[in-house]
This record gives structure tokens, sequence and C-alpha cells, in this order.
């Protein structure tokens, strides 16, 4: 498994990738420490509840969602971010279509294909 990006990532030279029904990722750049992940999504799409060893931080770029992070739900909205510490259940559902940014520390090796 590859553990580091290359430096530069050009979102119009990088493959979408599948992240669920109504939504899709693009892995912006990585080492084994830090993850950077753009993801968008089609209203209605659902990040189903999930925890991950991994710490966590997402800022809204656009859009609307709500998310559940161990019972304790709150709408962010463009601009407003939020972070989830290691094995905290947390999902969201988009409100209206958007585009989150999400850090990931370490790097989430389940994202990287071989």
């Amino acid at each position: 498994m590859k553990t580091f990006s290359e430096t530069f990532l050009m979102e119009n030279e990088l493959a979408w990738e599948p992240a669920g029904e109504g939504m899709r990722r693009q892995i912006m750049g990585y080492d084994g420490q830090i993850m950077l992940v753009k993801v968008e999504f089609e209203e209605g799409a659902i990040g189903y509840e999930h925890s991950h060893y991994h710490s966590q931080t997402t800022y809204i770029v656009s859009g609307a969602f709500e998310f559940n992070v161990e019972g304790d739900k709150k709408v962010v909205r463009a601009g407003d971010g939020l972070y989830i510490a290691p094995n905290l259940l947390h999902g969201a559902k988009c409100i209206e279509a958007g585009v989150l940014i999400d850090v990931f520390s370490p790097m989430r090796e389940d994202f990287i294909k071989d």
C-alpha cells in the first residue's frame, strides 16, 4: 500500500470514487499521519452511522447537513466545521446538496486502493 500521495493533486485530474449511495469522494493528499478528502453529497444522501479510530475534522464547503455524533444532532452549513474524536459513533444526512472536506489522522488506509 502506498503511504503518501503526490505533491500536487489537481481536481480535474483526479478520479472520483464512490463513497455510498449519492456520495463520491476525491483523495486530495495524504501520508501516514494525515489525509485530506473531499466528499460530494446529493440531497438526501446518508453517511450511515459508523466509528473509526481516526481523529476527524470536517469543514462544510457548501450545502447543509444534519450530523449526529454520539446522539448529539446539529445542522451545519457552508462555513461551519466539526471535530469528531476517535471511536465516536457518527453519521450525516445531506439536507441540501453540498461538499465536505474531511481531514483524518492518521490516514484512512481503507480509502487507499493498491
